[in-house]
């Protein structure tokens, strides 16, 4: 339930950001809209990917009760430490990354259905960002330009922004909440709908009340958001995230959305969207997040559950070795041991 509040958390930006974003809806009441959307698209379509998670990834034999815990405290933590900084970070990537973790202890990680994973997770995102800059060309157009701006238009827009925002919280919650309750389901410690119905439950609870970190992220501080914008960006990320959820894929609902945030500030602003320091945050802690999840979960279950040090002492050893070259990297040269023929003129 943890971690299925702070899946709450995460995707609320992801769903009602556009329409806080656009000035349509206050925060509290996008918050509330979410909550409600994803707990009905959880309850009413969440059973495919719950599959997916609990035994799609590892046998489903793999899961234990103490390796359920583990798996489901790993994907927690990770996401956790993400809502504490306002970063909207993929709750599927935590959640495979965490499962991948626990089948690499016992060499049970069905590698097909991995890559077939990962694969979604690069082409989402990717075709968002292709989709959003597609839709600004043809904003452009002097006719659809001139009908959009029309002070008439403004009212219909404004609905069409929150069906769309409240059509991709149904989707998250399609997709998400298995993240979740996939692990405890496999285990047989609860039933697929009861967990999927608490599950929800428990997400809707997490977007409304700590939701706001990331709202804010996602509305307000990557690009500014026309009411035209904002609906082409909702309706590609739940389209994109309802498709997949039907076929039992979970796929990264924010990084969909936020890649087409970024599309279109991309095609409005040029490269300068692509170096601000909150895109390079979310690009960084995307890269991150499923192998952090992944490790964390490894460590834990070698050391509590098989008891072997081993492994652990060689996970240190790397991280040793990456956070000393990286700090040797940003050690400045000293200009008493060098000299001008042998250190270029970049230096």
């Amino acid at each position: 339930m943890f971690f299925a509040i702070n899946i709450g958390a995460s995707g609320a930006a992801a769903s009602m950001g556009i329409s806080y974003g656009a000035g349509v809806v206050k925060k509290r009441v996008a918050l509330l809209l979410c909550g409600a959307a994803v707990f009905l698209g959880a309850w009413l379509g969440g059973g495919e990917v719950v599959k997916t998670i609990g035994s799609g990834i590892v046998p489903s034999e793999t899961f234990t009760n103490a390796i359920a815990l583990i798996v489901l405290a790993s994907a927690a933590l990770s996401l956790f430490l993400a809502n504490t900084f306002g970063i909207p970070l993929s709750t599927s990537e935590v959640a495979v990354g965490s499962v991948v973790g626990a089948g690499i202890v016992y060499q049970s990680v069905i590698l097909g259905n991995i890559l077939w994973i990962a694969l979604f997770w690069l082409l989402t995102p990717f075709a968002a960002f292709i989709i959003a800059i597609l839709a600004i060309k043809i904003l452009k157009i002097k006719t659809i330009k001139g009908l959009v701006e029309k002070p008439k238009f403004i009212p219909i827009l404004s609905i069409l922004v929150v069906f769309m925002g409240l059509f991709e919280a149904f989707s998250a919650g399609m997709n998400n909440v298995a993240n979740a309750v996939g692990p405890l389901v496999a285990a047989s410690i609860i039933s697929k709908g009861d967990g999927i119905f608490w599950g929800g439950l428990a997400v809707a609870v997490g977007a409304i009340i700590l939701g706001h970190k990331v709202i804010e992220t996602n509305g307000k501080k990557i690009t500014d958001l026309r009411l035209e914008e904002g609906c082409i960006i909702s309706g590609t990320g739940a389209s994109i995230v309802t498709a997949a959820s039907v076929f039992g894929i979970p796929v990264p609902l924010t990084q969909i959305t936020t890649s087409s945030i970024i599309g279109i500030g991309f095609a409005k602003h040029g490269l300068s969207v692509l170096k601000k320091d909150i895109v390079v945050q979310l690009l960084t802690v995307w890269i991150v997040s499923p192998v952090l999840s992944m490790v964390i979960s490894y460590t834990i279950i070698q050391l509590v559950i098989v008891r072997n040090v081993y492994p652990i002492i060689m996970i240190i050893g790397a991280l040793i070795s990456v956070f000393g070259v990286r700090s040797l990297m940003k050690r400045p040269i000293s200009k008493t041991n060098v000299t001008e023929t042998n250190v270029p003129k970049e230096f």
